[in-house]
């Protein structure tokens, strides 16, 4: 008995499972980091202006502007790949997805920002959903599509030879005439 593989069907199926195990794992991860309240003595007041505090970041000097941006720019920037993997679709629109991908991020960003108004210690910052933004879209520029040609690659190929051993080749039937 021969054993057929399952084609890409199954690959997806199998992507998409993991993509969504990971994104919702990552996402508590993310809900417990920017939603737990803070002890401190004062808060700032929440910053409505845009690229405000990334200038005040900047005056700090260079190693504390970094440190904070790539703050900003990391915190979300899994979601650039766990969305389109938990969306499962190797032969998507590129640009299509990318849109897709950083709308959802922005969302899920300022949903996180809007919920912070009630934790203590927490303000919002618009800065903040910038930067989580552009951090989704560079990581998905950076993985995605790469990652998606591979998988149209391998999904291309012809499939190898099952593991079992040959059982010679498959029989023919000599053809027969019709009768007068």
């Amino acid at each position: 008995m021969q054993r057929h593989r399952s084609g890409g069907r199954g690959a997806a199926v199998r992507f998409r499972t993991a993509g969504l195990g990971l994104l919702a794992a990552y996402l508590l991860l993310v809900g417990w980091i920017t939603l737990r309240p803070l002890d401190v003595p004062w808060v700032s007041a929440a910053n409505l202006h845009p690229l405000a505090g990334i200038r005040a970041d900047l005056a700090l000097g260079w190693r504390e502007a970094a440190r904070r941006i790539g703050e900003g720019l990391a915190l979300l920037a899994p979601l650039g790949v766990l969305l389109p993997l938990a969306g499962g679709r190797p032969h998507a629109s590129t640009w299509g997805s990318l849109m897709r991908t950083v709308a959802a991020g922005a969302l899920i960003s300022l949903g996180i920002e809007l919920l912070q108004t009630g934790v203590p210690g927490r303000v919002v910052d618009v800065d903040a959903l910038l930067l989580n933004t552009v951090g989704v879209a560079l990581a998905h520029l950076a993985v995605v599509p790469a990652a998606r040609a591979r998988l149209r690659r391998r999904s291309a190929r012809p499939p190898r030879p099952a593991e079992e051993p040959s059982q010679g080749p498959t029989p023919t039937i000599p053809r027969v005439g019709i009768a007068p």
